[in-house]
């Protein structure tokens, strides 16, 4: 699944593979300018992201609120690496995670 990444003075794709859901859990590869395993759930405060080859993770509040995931992203990944994994929530949101 093919996406868009952008910054004031950037932009370059993406793709998310490997969807799989365990336990309410998704998990998937993003491949960009790094690759980058995603683990995200629901929380009582809206949903989280982990990034276990980071050993970073963060609150978010919805896929779609992609101001907040990136804001909160940037400061856990850098600039790069926290607006790729922003865009590539997006993305996953304008898509039934079901059907995948």
């Amino acid at each position: 699944m093919r996406f868009l990444c952008k910054t004031e003075k950037d932009e370059w794709t993406g793709n998310i593979r490997d969807i799989k859901l365990q336990n309410n859990v998704y998990e998937f590869w993003i491949e960009s300018r790094s690759s980058i395993m995603v683990v995200f759930g629901p929380t009582s405060r809206g949903g989280f992201a982990c990034f276990p080859d980071f050993q970073v993770g963060c609150h978010l509040v919805s896929l779609k609120d992609k101001f907040w995931n990136t804001e909160k992203l940037v400061e856990i990944l850098g600039k790069v690496d926290g607006t790729t994994v922003s865009a590539a929530l997006t993305k996953l949101a304008d898509t039934n995670l079901n059907d995948v």
